[in-house]
This record gives C-alpha cells, structure tokens and sequence, in this order.
C-alpha cells in the first residue's frame, strides 16, 4: 500500500468514526468462510456496517478525529474488525447471538455516545444499554402514567365536586 493509499484510507476512517457514535471494535479472526459470511450477512439486515482494518490507519484516524476515544487505542492489536451502527446496543446484541454458534467475534471495545467500553467483559452492559428512543419512550410512559391515573380516576368519580375530592383525598394517601 502506497502512502497515498494510507492517507486515503485514514481519511476514510476519520470521516466514519465522525459519521459514527456507536463504534466497536471486535476480533473476527478464525472465522471460516462460511461464518464470516453469516457475520456480514446478519450485519447487513441488523443496519451495521463491518470493516476489516489496519490497527496503525485506525489508530491514526482516531488521533486526526475530533473525538475523544480515551484508552480505545489502546486494545488495536491483532486482528480489528469495526462495527458501525445507528443503534448503541444493536452490535453488542448480534455479537451475543452470533457467539451462541461460535466462540467469536470478541469484543475488543465500544465507542457509544461519547462513553468508552474496554474488553469482552462489558458485553452483558452494552446489550442491556438502551437507544436513545427507547429512553424517550421510557420517559414518556412514565410522565403519562400519573395523569392518565389521575384522569381514570376522575371519570370513576362520576364527575362530582365531592367525587373529585374524595379522589384526591384517597391519592394523597
């Protein structure tokens, strides 16, 4: 590779992480044909892109990036697959399930929204890591509940001032 070749793929690899905020890096080596085949092919219907990259480009384009990657450098070695994806929790889900059939990938690390995940051990965390609309609607749900309670129990009154205050009287209790 030439080092034009080399800038141009440092490039490349800065404007994803810029494009990206959920990155993880995992080791998909040993993987036969067929199950690296299954891996692209379960990363393409789950909206996540797979690359296969250099440790040295990749580290060089975090160092050009305006992230902070905290010690994310720190884990490219060996072989470094990323994984880029829309959805914080939708790469460490397929990595579970894959692994269910194989001993890997391994999960090297994680970029999501600005938090930095080291190591095979914070699988089990990122799953669990909610999207950013799931916490919408979580908050959602939990700021309608109180009123639609509150109006349910209004109607059940029968709509009266001493139906009212009773309902509220029992409330507060």
């Amino acid at each position: 590779m030439t080092r034009e070749e080399k800038s141009q793929v440092i490039k490349d690899l800065t404007v994803q992480l810029a494009e990206n905020s959920n990155i993880y890096v995992a080791d998909i080596s040993g993987l036969n044909a067929g199950a690296t085949s299954d891996l692209r092919r379960a990363c393409f219907k789950a909206n996540i892109k797979l690359a296969v990259v250099k440790n040295t480009l990749l580290e060089k384009a975090m160092e050009a990036s305006d992230r902070e990657f905290g010690d994310l450098p720190s884990i490219l070695k060996g072989n470094t697959s990323v994984m880029y994806s829309e959805t914080g929790n939708a790469p460490a889900k397929l990595i579970k399930a894959f692994r269910k059939k194989s001993e890997k990938p391994l999960l090297k690390g994680a970029f999501i929204e600005e938090a930095v995940y080291l190591g095979d051990d914070q699988l089990d965390m990122l799953v669990d890591i909610k999207s950013r609309e799931e916490l919408i609607g979580d908050i959602v749900g939990l700021l309608q509940s109180p009123a639609k309670n509150v109006i349910s129990a209004l109607k059940s009154s029968g709509g009266t001032l001493s139906g009212i205050l009773k309902t509220l009287s029992q409330k507060e209790g």
